[in-house]
């Protein structure tokens, strides 16, 4: 089945900001909030795509605004958001993308799309910091649901681990700087200084 799963993809928008200290789906780069902007370049790739919430954000002015995957596990992460997506459409592949990825292009994402490897459980950059796999910029298959729900109810919730365990296929990542994620505000003025425009 995995071989021929269409792909669907999820922006994972569900996390509290507590570090940034303001919604990170609504900080603006060139004009254009994150999440617009995720929602976008992964839609390019999927013949759907979704954004992952908690029940308390479904009716926030920047989620209502697109189709939503709701994440019912809580504090679980954002291996709950992929298992809450995989559940949905169980027999879809999904690309799955963090919101919090200011320089992500189109040509990171055409690559792995590429790369795909329907018989892994999923396909993921390797992390050009610790060559670890980068689990919120990946494929993640349909043979993956099960162990994932089993990883979860088993008490861990780490996405990057499950991968790590779970043999992954891994793709050498071109960009990066593609894979900066903002979590504070001075991650934010970084990424800014980068190229990715001002923030307004």
């Amino acid at each position: 089945m995995s071989a021929d799963a269409p792909l669907a993809g999820l922006v994972l928008a569900g996390g509290r900001s507590t570090r940034m200290q303001r919604d990170k789906a609504t900080l603006e780069f060139n004009g254009e909030t994150q999440l617009a902007r995720a929602m976008r370049l992964v839609g390019t790739h999927c013949e759907r795509t979704f954004v992952s919430v908690r029940a308390d954000q479904q009716t926030e002015d920047e989620r209502a605004r697109w189709p939503q995957v709701l994440d019912r596990l809580g504090e679980v992460g954002p291996a709950a958001g992929i298992l809450a997506a995989q559940e949905m459409l169980p027999d879809h592949a999904w690309l799955v993308v963090a919101v919090d990825l200011p320089l992500l292009d189109d040509a990171t994402l055409a690559a792995l799309v590429a790369a795909r490897d329907p018989a892994a459980v999923a396909t993921a950059y390797r992390s050009s910091g610790d060559a670890l796999p980068e689990p919120l910029c990946a494929i993640w298959e349909p043979a993956s649901h099960a162990p994932l729900a089993a990883f979860i109810e088993g008490g861990r919730s780490c996405p990057r681990k499950f991968l790590i365990t779970h043999h992954a296929r891994l793709v050498e990542l071109a960009s990066p700087q593609a894979l900066a994620n903002v979590n504070t505000p001075a991650d934010y003025a970084a990424v800014t200084a980068l190229g990715a425009g001002e923030a307004r």
